[in-house]
């Protein structure tokens, strides 16, 4: 026979799964819950916690427990790449410009007729091949940031990158700070390692680096992962002194520290990149999905020249080697100055995209940045994100909540916009519906 606690549990499923419970439905306090159904505070408060994690209700700290939309996909969306006919899509970004196809196909042709073609046929060193590296060295090479080839690892995206880095360098149990909204892809890579993600209260303009200091007395952490230029969902660049202060932490308390630069060739002018100032502990992760295509899944860490054996093995374990014919694609296209001209146009891209936004959604609260490809708009205070994400995906636009970024209990009522991923004319089209819809 059933507990009395499972049968509450069981009797609060059906409620919810029939729609007797709609979305957005406030559930009566823990004590409440306690009182009338003659239970302890202790049993009420796993009540909800089981429904919690079957996702079914959310909890919010100040608010109370309220029933979540569950017929959104897994993840509001964010974990859904493919995009359903007619569906205009602000959940992801992939980026992509006029002709790209054309000079894909030139490029290709170019490699067929030249070099040892029989080359791409055989493995690859785990790290790439040494002219590669120096070409891409070159490359992300700027006046105070200059990486040596040899401190170069080609991997297969920088999602990729992360993976390996937290594959090679961190254990299961480890303790990373980040921010308490951050990349989606770092929270899954945290829960599939298991890492344990202690979030990094966010301010107007970056981290708050007074409370990083207070964890890091608290608790022994391994890492940080930080993203200091186009911040992903909150589009910040961290000020010069931010970045130092970052490194003046890790120093102090010997973190590891993760920087994802995969926007930061949308900002033309930027501090140093955090590795500059601490080279010896800094673990430096880009790519080339964003500022040239997607499908091209090539990735670049820059690290200490002590992790690099560690890295290696986790890039032979995932991988073996990165696909050296797209690599040299990719090279080819960095000593042609193609790489460097899709950079420029992106960046324009992205300013106007931004200025679509700010024409039809600058009325309401928006944090972005004007050369990002994203925005994050908080909701009025009596408005639930995924009951908006639902009206949305009804009227055929897919965006995020703040759920997939969040590392913190207490989810924000917020919804990200990607810009990056649609014609102009779609985009100024859902942005309207958005701001008639809020």
């Amino acid at each position: 026979m059933k507990n009395k606690y499972k049968m509450i549990v069981d009797k609060y499923v059906d409620l919810i799964r029939s729609g007797e419970l709609t979305a957005g439905t406030r559930l009566p306090t823990h004590r409440d819950l306690a009182a009338s159904k003659r239970i302890s505070l202790a049993t009420a408060t796993r009540v909800y916690a089981e429904l919690e994690t079957m996702g079914l209700v959310s909890g919010e700290i100040g608010r109370g427990t309220f029933v979540r939309e569950i017929s959104l996909p897994p993840g509001h969306g964010i974990d859904q790449h493919d995009v359903a006919a007619g569906l205009i899509d602000l959940n992801f970004n992939y980026p992509s410009l006029p002709g790209q196809g054309e000079l894909l196909r030139e490029a290709l042709r170019q490699i067929s007729s030249s070099g040892d073609i029989e080359s791409y046929l055989r493995c690859q060193p785990h790290a790439g091949r040494l002219s590669d590296r120096q070409i891409i060295a070159g490359h992300l090479s700027r006046g105070d940031f200059e990486p040596k080839a040899d401190n170069v690892i080609i991997v297969n995206g920088a999602q990729h990158g992360l993976t390996v880095t937290v594959m090679g360098l961190l254990r299961p149990g480890d303790v990373v700070a980040v921010d308490a909204l951050t990349y989606s892809g770092f929270k899954v890579l945290g829960a599939l390692y298991h890492l344990e993600l202690i979030p990094i209260p966010v301010k107007n303009n970056g981290p708050d680096l007074e409370a990083l200091r207070q964890i890091c007395k608290l608790r022994h952490v391994r890492a940080i992962y930080v993203m200091p230029t186009l911040h992903n969902p909150l589009g910040w660049v961290l000020s010069h002194d931010q970045r130092k202060e970052i490194v003046n932490i890790a120093r102090s308390n010997d973190l590891l520290i993760i920087e994802d630069a995969a926007y930061h060739y949308l900002v033309k002018t930027q501090p140093p990149a955090v590795a500059f100032f601490a080279p010896e502990r800094t673990i430096y992760v880009t790519g080339f999905s964003k500022n040239v295509a997607t499908g091209l899944r090539i990735g670049v860490i820059i690290c200490p020249e002590v992790y690099r054996p560690a890295l290696e093995r986790a890039v032979r374990a995932t991988t073996w080697n990165t696909p050296s014919l797209i690599v040299s694609l990719v090279c080819n296209w960095i000593q042609d100055g193609t790489v460097s001209r899709f950079e420029t146009l992106k960046r324009r891209d992205a300013r106007e995209r931004q200025r679509i936004l700010k024409e039809t959604l600058g009325h309401m609260t928006c944090i972005s940045h004007p050369d990002s490809y994203f925005a994050w708009i908080p909701l009025p205070e009596d408005m639930r994100a995924d009951n908006v994400v639902k009206v949305l995906m009804e009227n055929n636009i897919s965006v995020s909540t703040a759920e997939p970024f969040c590392i913190s209990q207490n989810v924000p009522q917020a919804i990200r916009l990607a810009l990056g991923s649609v014609s102009y004319e779609n985009l100024h089209k859902a942005l309207q519906k958005v701001s008639n819809l809020i």
